[in-house]
């Protein structure tokens, strides 16, 4: 439950600088950075739906029924991550974007990805993949 993965993903940020490339921010922009994880679907790591893999510190510190999220294998695209595929953007408008991430975007995600354990079904992820390979959303306004 919860192990931990390399995932695989093209570098959009510079080494040195630690900011994004002139190149990066196209790939970041059309997902192109994660076609590399089917190789994660592949190889097991990883679904095509479930709930997005995150850094350490955030999965790992959820307690309680929040945890049975865990036993979902991570995926590629999820509910959350269409509703927030803009993130980067609604965190650049928040005077304290980590502030806002720990206690609006994370406690969302992991509300959706809850809901999404209980209640997925195959026709449910076609829906999904559906809705990410098309850019549809139920609340394209977040933030």
């Amino acid at each position: 439950m919860g192990k931990i993965f390399m995932i695989f993903k093209i570098r959009t940020i510079h080494p040195r600088t630690q900011k994004i490339t002139y190149f990066g921010h196209y790939f970041r922009l059309y997902k192109i950075d994660e076609l590399p994880q089917f190789l994660n679907v592949l190889i097991g790591d990883m679904s095509i739906v479930g709930p997005r893999p995150d850094i350490e510190g955030y999965y790992d510190l959820l307690e309680g029924e929040d945890r049975k999220m865990l036993a979902l294998k991570p995926g590629i695209t999820s509910e959350a991550s269409i509703k927030y595929r803009n993130e980067d953007a609604i965190l650049s408008q928040q005077k304290n974007p980590l502030e806002y991430n720990d206690k609006i975007i994370f406690p969302d995600k992991v509300k959706m990805n809850l809901a999404y354990f209980h209640h997925h079904t195959f026709l449910g992820d076609l829906k999904i993949i559906y809705k990410t390979i098309f850019g549809i959303s139920e609340n394209n306004s977040v933030g």
